[in-house]
């Protein structure tokens, strides 16, 4: 669909149910748990070695003051005067790439959402659909405009921010299904259906972290890796009733392009 496409649908404002989203989502994250549960062990695997980056410096520390009696109170200074900027880009390296793979893999979530809510067949390798070097710049793109948003609401005393989360909640999922539009039509269209659709938007975002929250909890804590994407469904609900989506097969044709 084209930019004027997305932009029409969204000014329709068609009315939406909170109730009838929320089951849709329960009986969709049926079907998707699996899903979800590889998506946040992968999510994790990416992150652990980009942890253990960000940590191995404080452990170096922490073994060179102890070899030094806890006496010597340069110690942390010496150590980080010459390992600051190494460790300063590879902390910032590893975030971006760590951040392009999370948004990518996100996107085809809801690519994933899409085929099984249409009772179509899914792999694995769908959710890593958007991981190739045609959408890496895009993706920065994206995360850059996301990034100057925040900041600017941030600065203008934290009250937009609370505002602007909705918004930008949609730039995956926008991105996700229409990856062949500018960054700033992508930012455009999803300010204007997070405008329209702010408060049901919140609000089943809210209600599903917090669901996701109390059912991973009594599942002992590791039980937020199955739950934690059901707060992405209501989303992809959203966006199907507003917007919708072309008849084609848009997973097939992003393996073909």
């Amino acid at each position: 669909m084209t930019y004027q496409d997305i932009q029409s649908k969204i000014n329709l404002n068609k009315a939406l149910d909170f109730g009838d989203i929320f089951n849709k989502s329960i009986a969709l994250f049926k079907k998707s748990w699996i899903n979800g549960l590889i998506l946040q062990l992968c999510m994790f695997a990416l992150a652990l070695p980009f942890i253990i980056i960000i940590y191995v410096p404080f452990v170096i520390m922490m073994i060179a003051q102890q070899e030094s009696g806890y006496s010597d109170p340069e110690t942390f200074s010496a150590f980080f005067a010459g390992f600051s900027i190494v460790y300063l880009i590879l902390l910032f390296v590893g975030i971006m790439v760590l951040s392009v793979v999370q948004v990518g893999m996100y996107a085809g979530f809801f690519r994933v959402l899409k085929a099984l809510d249409h009772n179509e067949s899914v792999k694995t390798s769908d959710l890593f659909c958007f991981l190739k070097m045609k959408y890496f710049g895009r993706i920065v793109l994206l995360m850059l405009a996301s990034f100057i948003i925040s900041v600017i609401a941030i600065v203008l005393c934290y009250f937009p921010i609370f505002y602007a989360m909705i918004p930008l909640s949609f730039f995956t999922i926008m991105f996700a299904f229409n990856p062949d539009l500018s960054t700033g039509d992508i930012v455009k269209l999803c300010f204007s259906i997070g405008t329209k659709k702010w408060l049901i938007t919140f609000g089943l975002i809210f209600v599903s972290s917090i669901l996701a929250s109390f059912v991973g909890f009594l599942l002992c804590g590791i039980g937020a890796l199955v739950t934690t994407a059901f707060t992405y469904h209501p989303l992809y609900f959203i966006y199907k009733e507003v917007i919708g989506f072309d008849k084609q097969d848009e997973i097939q044709q992003i393996g073909n392009k």
